[in-house]
């Protein structure tokens, strides 16, 4: 534990404006509601003893929006205990933070609708949660969950030895470039890996959850095949589902297989001709002779399970020790 308490807060600038926004039904998240979440979470980490909260500098208005926010509430409402907050310089993305945090606990909160890893959530819950994991008030092994993920390398050719990571899904396109990154046309979709399928998810995850959901907290993940529109053998290829690829967007695709991923299990990525998409953004064209394989394991990240959290605060009595205190 740091003294004084502290938690990085970090809120992408970039999420909730992807090219899915004009693809589909999907609303844009704006700036204000970013930085409005920021403030909540203030409130929360504040009132359980955060001291210090580290956040990034951007140059779309959320650091300029906190910064009045803050002004406001030192001039109003000192009497609520907010945090000090410092700004720091450092570009990153999401699973930049999951490839890279170690051993450092995640709280992710969603700002975009197409991001099926972190959950719905009220960003002052939130901030109670992870004020109560960082302080200590709520041991690790009550609070913390650690996430499978999905681990690609090329074991061959001029890429041998690239490595990326997926939180949720591994997406073999049909679409040659990465172009927009999207996937946005259930017509591209030729296998997917998935960490976990819920049955009332959004995204490629969905489609695994139509068919034979997984748990976050299960064994196993999922590898499907699907047949391509207008191939040999048309609907009699496979198996018709229905999903929602992306909001507003409920899409038909003829699955050819479904089996468990079990974990180290290595697979092999047949590309092709296409591209590979992580969490729905394609990143990799593969070069001629490259070979990619795939593994699941339970090295994701660990995040704080909220409700978890608030049950053994609940339970122990925390709250109200803590209101005593104040």
């Amino acid at each position: 534990m740091t003294t004084p308490v502290t938690v990085g807060v970090i809120a992408n600038p970039a999420s909730g404006r992807d090219i899915r926004r004009l693809t589909s039904h999907a609303s844009v998240f704006p700036t204000a509601e970013k930085a409005n979440m920021v403030v909540r979470l203030l409130a929360g980490l504040g009132a359980l003893g955060v001291a210090r909260v580290l956040t990034l500098r951007d140059n779309t208005g959320v650091a300029a929006l906190l910064l009045r926010a803050i002004g406001t509430h030192a001039a109003i409402a000192a009497h609520e205990r907010w945090p000090e907050v410092e700004f720091v310089d450092l570009p990153v993305t999401h699973r930049a933070v999951a490839a890279h945090c170690g051993a450092t606990p995640l709280l992710a909160l969603s700002t975009g609708t197409n991001n099926a890893f972190p959950e719905w959530r009220e960003a002052t819950v939130a901030g109670l949660a992870g004020a109560l994991v960082a302080t200590g008030a709520v041991p690790a092994e009550a609070a913390l969950a650690r996430n499978k993920r999905l681990v690609t390398r090329c074991v061959d050719g001029p890429s041998r030895g690239r490595e990326e990571i997926a939180l949720v899904d591994i997406c073999v396109a049909r679409q040659p470039f990465i172009g927009a990154r999207a996937i946005s046309e259930s017509s591209d979709i030729e296998a997917l890996f998935l960490t976990f399928a819920p049955p009332d998810g959004i995204g490629l995850s969905s489609i695994g959850g139509a068919w034979a959901p997984v748990g976050r907290d299960a064994a196993h993940g999922l590898h499907m095949t699907f047949a391509e529109p207008g191939a040999p053998g048309g609907a009699g290829a496979g198996v018709p589902l229905l999903a929602p690829i992306a909001p507003g967007r409920v899409e038909r695709l003829t699955m050819c297989t479904c089996q468990r991923l079990e974990v180290g299990m290595a697979l092999p990525l047949e590309a092709g001709h296409g591209t590979l998409a992580f969490d729905g953004e394609r990143e990799i064209e593969p070069a001629r002779g490259d070979r990619y394989e795939v593994t699941l394991d339970w090295q994701g990240p660990l995040t704080v399970d909220v409700a978890r959290t608030l049950r053994y605060a609940a339970s122990h009595q925390l709250l109200r020790e803590a209101a005593a205190r104040a």
